[in-house]
């Protein structure tokens, strides 16, 4: 049997031929497992995304006036101090008698903060008193405490010394932390006192 265009290769029988059919035919099974198995292993599994908790915008606010780039009222969170009221107002001006302030002081609602200028005494005072009489530990000054029975000029500092050192009061009852103040002395405050 002759072939035709010089083609010296012998002939292939059928059986060869399907030898080669099937061995072609597990190759590609082979190659489109690896390449299903690669893409399986590339592909990302269940990746969560957590998206951050919005931050509820800050309740608390406080008026701040006097040598102060921007006077106004803001809003801070709790735990914050006056220092940072200040950056928010845009800082002190050149004039400003920051040694009258307590820049450490931790803030509470609706008080109010006067920075004075060198040589100013003009002292604004917070809202000591509330609609319902009691006095609030956590606002009033000197004077206004030295109103309630007991209270001095020196009991009135320790209270407002420790209200700057250990932050508002949270309770009455706190007020036995401070010195010269005794179980007798408190008894005689709880009904004309409150902390806010």
């Amino acid at each position: 049997m002759a072939t035709s265009g010089g083609d010296s290769s012998p002939p292939t029988t059928a059986l060869e031929r399907l030898g080669r059919t099937a061995l072609l035919g597990l190759f590609v099974l082979a190659l489109a497992g690896g390449v299903a198995l690669l893409m399986r292993q590339a592909a990302p599994s269940g990746v969560e995304v957590i998206l951050p908790t919005p931050t509820p915008p800050p309740s608390l606010e406080v008026y701040l006036t006097g040598a102060v780039a921007r006077p106004d009222t803001y809003a801070f969170r709790d735990g914050e101090r006056l220092a940072d009221v200040l950056k928010m107002a845009g800082g002190a001006n050149a004039d400003a008698d920051l040694a009258q302030v307590n820049l450490a002081l931790r803030l509470s609602d609706q008080e109010h903060f006067h920075v004075p200028r060198k040589g100013e005494t003009v002292r604004l005072p917070a809202r000591q008193s509330l609609d319902n009489g009691l006095v609030d530990l956590n606002r009033a000054d000197s004077e206004e405490l030295q109103r309630l029975p007991g209270i001095g000029p020196t009991r009135a500092e320790s209270i407002v010394e420790h209200r700057s050192v250990n932050g508002p009061f949270q309770s009455v009852e706190e007020l036995l932390a401070v010195a010269g103040i005794g179980p007798s002395t408190l008894e005689g405050l709880r009904d004309l006192v409150t902390v806010e």
